[in-house]
């Protein structure tokens, strides 16, 4: 099994999209910035590192090359078992899974942003990794520093982030020294994140969250919140209000997925940090980074020979996989849909689904054996869609 992972605020760096700009997934950019309303281009070429690291634009940032990355992987008609995001990356597993719609998500992304960028600037915050110490200890050392500071993160075994004022980072930092933390590394972000400090942003993201449409995801999303995967569009509201203010159970996820089969991990956006708490996390796992397009290079190779996904390498523009297996590709960009209750055996000329008001039909006749794209996806044109396996000529 495949899980997708995302990452969240800390992952960005000055012209992250730059490797980007010459391939077709770049468009993705285009749409994103329609949809947010802010020059995304600018922040992933031109943006130095102190206007990147402001939350508002560090957030969009990661969250806009984060779905380049996706729709370049899906490209290749890869396709997860189960998603899962680190904090902001959240909003894009839930994109990635059908849950939240490609628009929705960029503007509640934005929303999420300003609104914590808010909450920074009226209760200013920072965050450090406590590296070498377990998480008890380092719950012990934000109680005894006696200040405002608290534990956001749960990465990895030996690796926590905590967050409050810089006093109470300061002296949770000294205290977790005395309890055998290796070393402490400020984090740059701009604002202390899953904290009670984010109060006031939860309550106006509430209100954004209130207008979106959730949909049913459809793979398996393990929330910050509880490290649990949850099934159903009603839960996620309440979940992405209660992470702003809630530590991300990270380690905890990784290993629920562990648990749930997953074997290989893949971290879709920017950074490589996600890939390194899965391997440090999860004993034998497989996990690759895709940051840049070279990156697809190596997902493949690495993925090579686990299933079909060593065939899906092969797809280009709806040609033969190997001689009995078929790629059905989209002919328009859009919103996918799947059609709904499609036999089994898919004939010349079946419609397999809808692009936006185009019509999807298959140019081969096989057995499906499943969708490449799910509902509620934005894929372009040429994308593939659906998998087919022909029968053997006689």
């Amino acid at each position: 099994m495949l899980a997708f992972t995302f990452p969240g605020q800390g992952s960005q760096r000055p012209g992250m999209g730059r490797p980007w700009v010459d391939h077709p997934s770049w468009e993705v950019v285009g749409d994103a910035s329609e949809a947010a309303g802010r020059d995304i281009a600018a922040l992933l070429l031109e943006a130095e590192s102190d206007e990147l690291t402001a939350t508002r634009n560090a957030q969009l940032a990661t969250f806009a090359l984060s779905l380049v990355a996706l729709d370049a992987i899906e490209r290749l008609g890869l396709a997860p078992s189960a998603c899962a995001g680190h904090s902001l990356g959240e909003y894009t597993a839930l994109v990635a899974a059908g849950a939240l719609g490609f628009e929705d998500g960029a503007r509640l992304v934005t929303e999420r942003g300003d609104a914590m960028q808010g909450a920074a600037d009226e209760h200013p915050g920072t965050m450090a990794a406590f590296l070498g110490i377990s998480d008890a200890d380092a719950e012990a050392a934000c109680q005894r520093a006696e200040s405002d500071v608290w534990l956001a993160n749960y990465n990895a075994p030996g690796q926590v982030v905590v967050a409050g004022t810089a006093e109470g980072v300061a002296a949770a930092a000294e205290v977790a020294k005395t309890l055998g933390a290796r070393k402490v590394m400020p984090i740059q972000v701009g604002g202390a994140f899953h904290t009670p400090l984010m109060a006031t942003a939860r309550h106006r993201l509430r209100k954004a969250l209130g207008t979106a449409t959730f949909t049913d995801p459809e793979i398996p999303v393990t929330a910050n919140v509880d490290a649990r995967p949850h099934a159903t569009a009603e839960e996620w509201p309440g979940l992405l209000s209660a992470q702003l203010c809630s530590p991300v159970r990270w380690h905890q996820t990784l290993h629920g997925l562990s648990e749930s089969g997953v074997t290989s991990f893949v971290e879709v956006g920017p950074g490589g940090v996600l890939s390194a708490l899965a391997r440090r996390s999860v004993s034998g796992a497989l996990a690759v980074s895709v940051s840049k397009p070279d990156d697809l290079d190596v997902l493949v190779e690495t993925l090579a020979g686990e299933g079909p996904l060593h065939s899906y390498a092969a797809a280009h523009q709806g040609e033969h996989l190997y001689t009995s297996e078929r790629l059905v590709v989209s002919q328009a960009a859009g919103v996918f849909q799947p059609r709904r209750g499609l036999q089994e055996r898919v004939e010349v000329g079946d419609v397999v689904g809808t692009v936006g008001s185009d019509e999807v039909r298959s140019p081969f006749s096989g057995s499906l054996q499943g969708f490449l794209a799910i509902a509620g996806q934005r894929v372009l044109t040429g994308q593939p869609v659906a998998w087919l396996r022909a029968a053997p000529a006689p």
